[in-house]
């Protein structure tokens, strides 16, 4: 059995939707804070779902008890970098506090393997472009430090306690899966503000700097489809064995400007997509670009879904949940 804390999220509904497909037995833990119960609901009605905080010892012993429990993959998290800002003592709490209660808590129960959900903001302000995992990690916002102490746990459990685990280095996770999608609350990820913009949800986008070191001005991003993030994971999770303890890159070592996006956005819908422009906002490196050439040689993994198809994709899920779940 394969435990997904966060599973009725974006990324986490996408990887459930993938271990379904791939006939893995899997149960969600998720407190429904920000993810969507429907998301699970339109996969299947065998899904084992405990709902709870994933730090819960009772309940952690609950699902240990009920199942044989292989690997943990962990996606709850806070991730809104702004809002870090703001509330730093929360997402320490939330991603960080929690995360290591709830390793802990498992080590009892004998379960030894972990795959994380972390993020390119562990590497705050890039020095070199593309980003491979030997870039120094000086994450510049409360969100990148506590997904980094993560991963820092995790290598210490590792030496202490042959803890094998593997963390994921997300950089701009888009697209939908064939029966979920992004649902966010706010919304701030491009690609949807975009799809809402299209639909006549949004007057306009606004453009946040068009200054940049890039080719034409705008920031540039390196967008990777959740099937392509799921099949990362599946790989993963089946080298567990041999990795040890790892932090690899997903993404797909080109990158595109928002610009670009909105063009591309424009041709996959057929629709007209107003935007206007906006000063630079504070933080916003000019351009974020995976290495992922450690992934492609440890997990023989490298992205499939280029970026037409991931709009595609995500337009495909809006039009069939014009109000999401």
């Amino acid at each position: 059995m394969i435990v997904v804390v966060g599973g009725a999220g974006y990324v986490g509904g996408a990887v459930v939707e993938g271990l379904l497909q791939a006939e893995r037995e899997v149960c969600v833990i998720d407190d429904f804070s920000t993810g969507h119960p429907e998301a699970l609901k339109v996969l299947s009605a065998d899904i084992p779902i405990y709902r709870g905080d994933m730090a819960d010892t009772e309940l952690i012993q609950q699902v240990a008890e009920s199942h044989e429990v292989e690997v943990v993959m962990h996606f709850a998290a806070l991730a809104l970098v702004g809002e870090s800002m703001e509330q730093p003592a929360r997402y320490w709490e939330q991603n960080f506090i929690k995360s290591k209660h709830m390793f802990d808590a498992w080590l009892e129960h004998g379960v030894d393997q972990f795959i994380f959900s972390s993020t390119a903001a562990t590497y705050g302000e890039p020095k070199t472009i593309p980003i491979t995992e030997a870039h120094p990690t000086e994450p510049v916002n409360p969100y990148g430090h506590s997904k980094r102490a993560v991963e820092w746990y995790l290598e210490d459990l590792h030496e202490t306690h042959g803890v094998q685990s593997v963390a994921l280095r997300y950089f701009n996770a888009a697209g939908a899966g064939d029966r979920v999608g992004e649902d966010h609350t706010p919304e701030t990820h491009l690609i949807p503000l975009i799809l809402e913009t299209a639909a006549g949800e949004r007057d306009h986008l606004e453009i946040y700097g068009t200054d940049y070191e890039t080719r034409d001005g705008t920031c540039l991003r390196d967008f990777v489809h959740v099937k392509d993030l799921f099949r990362g994971h599946l790989a993963a999770l089946e080298k567990l064995d041999e990795l040890g303890c790892e932090q690899l890159n997903l993404g797909t070592e080109t990158g595109n400007t928002v610009r670009e996006v909105i063009e591309t956005a424009r041709d996959v819908t057929g629709r007209e997509i107003s935007a206007s422009e906006a000063d630079r906002r504070p933080g916003d490196p000019a351009r974020l670009v995976a290495s992922n050439k450690k992934a492609r040689e440890m997990l023989n993994w490298q992205p499939r879904h280029d970026l037409e198809q991931i709009i595609a994709d995500a337009w495909r899920w809006k039009q069939n949940h014009p109000q999401g779940y």
